[in-house]
């Protein structure tokens, strides 16, 4: 995500139509204004702005005639890409502040549900932390590596066939040094 794409993102009701979308799946415009409570004028204009910085596409194989279904494309934000200054230090600070308060709130839902969920669910989510002594060529490549596995699987699944059991399923990878 680059400086303009982070700009535009940074609007509350934008933000809460990617997150409508990451969570369930692809949408319309009428669906997205009845769950957020906006006029479909608005969610169809802030659409368009999510798609003219590639954060979401068009699901053609949904929809027919007018209704136009999206879907969200995943991102990454890299601050040596983003770097705050004073034209962008604003907007990242919100973006980061939702994408903060959205990943608890996910994590403390399932954390405090799991015990109703099947055992192949249970088995196939994971909650952990690692320390270790790693310099910045280390620590790159650890990085490095679990993206390229996130990615692949992610990749495997939207290529794959979905069965009845399929669910989304979020990954959350933080990887950075603690303070001295």
């Amino acid at each position: 995500m680059d400086a303009r794409a982070m700009k535009a993102f940074a609007h509350p009701l934008r933000m809460a139509m990617y997150t409508y979308l990451s969570d369930h799946g692809a949408a319309t415009s009428t669906m997205l204004a009845q769950h957020l409570g906006e006029s479909t004028g608005q969610t169809s204009y802030h659409l368009r702005q999510l798609e003219k910085h590639g954060l979401v596409e068009e699901d053609f194989g949904r929809g027919t005639g007018r209704e136009r279904w999206w879907k969200p494309i995943s991102f990454t934000i890299r601050r040596h890409v983003v770097e705050p200054d004073g034209a962008t230090s604003e907007q990242l600070g919100i973006l980061m502040g939702h994408h903060l308060q959205d990943r608890f709130e996910k994590l403390r839902a399932w954390l405090g549900h799991d015990e109703d969920e099947t055992p192949e669910w249970r088995e196939a989510s994971v909650d952990t932390t690692s320390t270790a002594q790693l310099t910045a060529a280390q620590a790159r490549a650890l990085s490095r590596e679990l993206m390229e596995v996130v990615e692949r699987h992610t990749a495997a699944a939207e290529d794959g066939e979905r069965g009845d059991t399929a669910r989304r399923f979020r990954v959350y990878v933080s990887a950075f040094p603690l303070p001295d």
